[in-house]
């Protein structure tokens, strides 16, 4: 399912002939910190979204058949030369992006429900007591206007309107504009819910742990990753960026270990070095991030590559390690 934003883009209508795409990408990391980019040419349409660090999951889909992850920037790249794009780049706020990065796994749960039936103030509370977290898509205008409400946990957490510039400061005004303009005007509501949902999750973290991890702990993870991130950068058979995999496996591994979720933006690692905000038993961080890392290299045919380079530090920390049951 391709969704964008309901905002005007940032910078709109550039053609694919003319460009490196490679360097707009570049360009808007730099530039917007966090968006989307939208591809459209006749037969292919496809969106996938970026932090400053990263580009991340998104959806491609043509005659063939329809494509989700985080490869989706390498597929239009590939293709860029058999089709010519029209490209519209939108800014999303940092603090939602996630949202939007996993807003392709949604499922439509009701749709084509119009204001002649449905009261879309009615539908929010629907939704707010069935505690869904995804999104109501709201047509009104006969398409000309719009937008998206988004929700968390039966919560709404923001929003993207035709009429905003996804100012999160102006999101609760948008939204009463949005809702007296399906009085006035009408609408169609389309209704869905995220199959995987991420934060959900975060709203128990606080309650289900009241421990802060020790500081010998986070060390001894932060040097394992510095361990197996220099060793997949020395590897040039290695394309993908260290930190983008490391971060994709954590929202694959978000069920398990919600505190590694970056929807939660507790768990951060940047620049070589680990921080944590949170608050649960040793145990849990270190046996996420440790069988996370593995499943990594793993993946990547290095594993035992891995498994040797950290002897060392097996062995520097190992009574921490059999008191954390790990080895």
């Amino acid at each position: 399912m391709i969704v964008i934003p309901k905002e005007k883009p940032v910078i709109q209508n550039i053609n694919s002939y003319y460009i490196d795409l490679k360097k707009l990408f570049e360009h808007c990391q730099g530039e917007f910190g966090a968006g989307g980019i939208y591809f459209q040419s006749k037969s292919v349409e496809g969106i996938f979204f970026f932090d400053a660090d990263h580009l991340l999951n998104g959806v491609f889909h043509d005659k063939e058949g329809e494509i989700q992850g985080d490869t989706v920037s390498e597929h239009l790249i590939e293709v860029a030369s058999d089709h010519n794009f029209t490209i519209n780049i939108y800014r999303i706020d940092s603090r939602k992006v996630y949202f939007w990065s996993n807003i392709s796994q949604a499922k439509r749960i009701y749709k084509n429900l119009s204001t002649d039936f449905t009261d879309l103030e009615g539908l929010i509370n629907k939704m707010s007591a069935e505690k869904l977290t995804g999104y109501i898509d709201v047509t009104i205008n006969n398409g000309n206007e719009g937008g998206l409400i988004f929700f968390c946990d039966g919560k709404i957490s923001g929003g993207s309107y035709s009429w905003g510039n996804g100012d999160e400061l102006h999101s609760e005004e948008s939204l009463n504009i949005l809702l007296q303009k399906s009085k006035e005007l009408g609408g169609i509501f389309h209704v869905s819910k995220i199959l995987q949902p991420k934060e959900k999750r975060i709203a128990g973290l606080k309650e289900q742990a009241s421990h802060k991890v020790s500081s010998t702990v986070l060390t001894l993870l932060e040097e394992l990753l510095n361990i197996f991130e220099r060793m997949v950068s020395a590897n040039k058979k290695i394309k993908r960026d260290f930190n983008s995999q490391l971060k994709m496996k954590f929202i694959e591994k978000a069920d398990k270990y919600p505190f590694l979720d970056p929807f939660a933006s507790e768990f951060k690692y940047s620049d070589h070095k680990l921080t944590f905000v949170g608050q649960v038993e040793d145990k849990d961080i270190a046996d996420g991030v440790i069988e996370s890392i593995n499943e990594i290299a793993d993946d990547l045919g290095v594993l035992s590559q891995f498994r040797t380079e950290s002897t060392s530090w097996s062995k520097k920390y190992k009574s921490e390690l059999l008191k954390l049951n790990i080895i």
